[in-house]
């Protein structure tokens, strides 16, 4: 099908284009972009005045829970939800069951995707067998069979000398490791940040240390082996300062951080909130600040949502039983737009965090409105004001602290391969 979206503001880092112009969609590709283009017979045409028009969004961590756990969520309702939040692409983690450690999980995963999906989906295959993390996947047979990235999300991989033999050989095949950077023997039986809100709640913490010690192995490790790594889901001001000297002293290391770590403090756990439950943590106003910090002088690469469905019955139950995780997809867009209402990125930076920075860390090649390339495209309302409300939420979970809650901003139309899958 052919598509013409009509004068809105085009805002393409890759092209560094900003400006307002008609963008003309053929046959699944980036035809044109230019100032007062004539639609072709049949087109379909989106006005998109007052929007902003961008590369499609990418989420490069979110857990769709199929195979093995769909009452969660399962790959239609995941990228159902991923349209509706603006997302054209996302990338998901192997703790599935089974898990993606093998060509059959990660070739079942695409296919389905083929067959059932509203957007892309990349999986990422494990660093080790079954998450075990005592012995290293095949991860030359896991990126053949289509994962763009190894990762023991969920776990960290304990064995030091097992990480290092792992970032050498994802290099050599070209792969890029996600660590998951956490110190269990600090976490414990923690349940939430530890700080003056566990100790009034009477709640086992989980200090802050806990990250930074991991985070201080991964760069100390791809220092040592020239190799790159990826730090996921970034919380604390430790970890956002370690990583910076890090990239000052040339190590090849990129890290992203969620929405929930630069919206939320450990106070939104108070009542005994189990939707502000996850891992890492929730920190204190001081964390919050240096993530914001990290996003503003680029420590911090991209912007990922950690999207994490649970069901009620593992969400309404006793704090230090309930599962760690929220769902994001659909409401990483507002909140992130907040961070350029607020003054911390420019709408281009943010474009960059969200779509061009996760694309390129990953090697996808996408997150681009150049003549002749895929068109994923992402509509934004910036004025859109709406409630989330559960019952009209895709994901099938619900565990969001920000049900009930105005949001403002959001995806006015999602576009993937040339094919609207989404309209507001």
């Amino acid at each position: 099908m052919n598509l013409l979206i009509k004068g809105g503001r085009v805002i393409d880092p890759s092209q560094n284009m900003d400006d307002k112009f008609d963008v003309l969609v053929e046959n699944g590709l980036v035809k044109e972009i230019g100032k007062g283009l004539a639609a072709p017979a049949g087109a379909e045409i989106l006005d998109a005045a007052g929007m902003y028009v961008v590369p499609g969004l990418i989420d490069m961590h979110v857990h769709l829970r199929d195979p093995g756990l769909e009452y969660k969520e399962d790959i239609i309702s995941g990228t159902k939800a991923a349209v509706a939040g603006g997302f054209t692409s996302v990338c998901c983690m192997p703790n599935t069951k089974p898990v993606i450690d093998n060509k059959t999980v990660a070739s079942y995963i695409i296919n389905k995707t083929k067959a059932e999906g509203f957007c892309n989906v990349f999986p990422i295959g494990s660093i080790t067998y079954g998450l075990s993390g005592d012995r290293m996947s095949e991860m030359g047979e896991l990126k053949e069979s289509g994962c763009v990235a190894v990762s023991d999300d969920g776990k960290p991989v304990n064995n030091s000398e097992l990480m290092m033999r792992s970032l050498q050989y994802a290099a050599g095949i070209g792969i890029m490791v996600i660590s998951h950077a956490e110190e269990l023997e600090l976490v414990g039986e923690g349940a939430m940040n530890e700080g003056f809100t566990s100790t009034e709640l009477g709640l086992k913490g989980i200090p802050r240390v806990a990250e930074d010690i991991a985070t201080v192995r991964e760069t100390l490790l791809a220092e040592y082996t020239g190799t790159p790594i990826h730090i996921a889901h970034v919380s604390t001001k430790g970890s956002v300062r370690i990583i910076r000297e890090a990239k000052a002293r040339g190590v090849k290391v990129t890290c992203e951080t969620a929405p929930h770590y630069f919206t939320l403090t450990d106070d939104a756990v108070r009542g005994y909130n189990t939707n502000a439950k996850m891992n890492p943590p929730l920190r204190e106003a001081d964390d919050v600040a240096a993530v914001k910090a990290g996003l503003k002088d680029g420590t911090i690469d991209a912007i990922a949502t950690d999207h994490a469905p649970h069901h009620l019955d593992e969400k309404d139950i006793e704090f230090n039983l309930a599962m760690n995780g929220i769902i994001g997809l659909e409401t990483s867009l507002p909140l992130s737009l907040k961070l350029v209402e607020d003054g911390v990125l420019t709408l281009y930076q943010l474009i960059e965090k969200m779509s061009c920075n996760p694309s390129n860390i990953l090697g996808l090649s996408r997150a681009t409105l150049k003549a002749g390339s895929i068109a994923d495209i992402t509509l934004i309302d910036p004025k859109m004001e709406w409630i989330v409300e559960a019952d009209k939420l895709a994901s099938k979970s619900k565990n969001s602290p920000w049900l009930g809650q105005k949001l403002n901003g959001g995806a006015a139309a999602t576009i993937v391969s040339g094919k609207p899958v989404f309209k507001r």
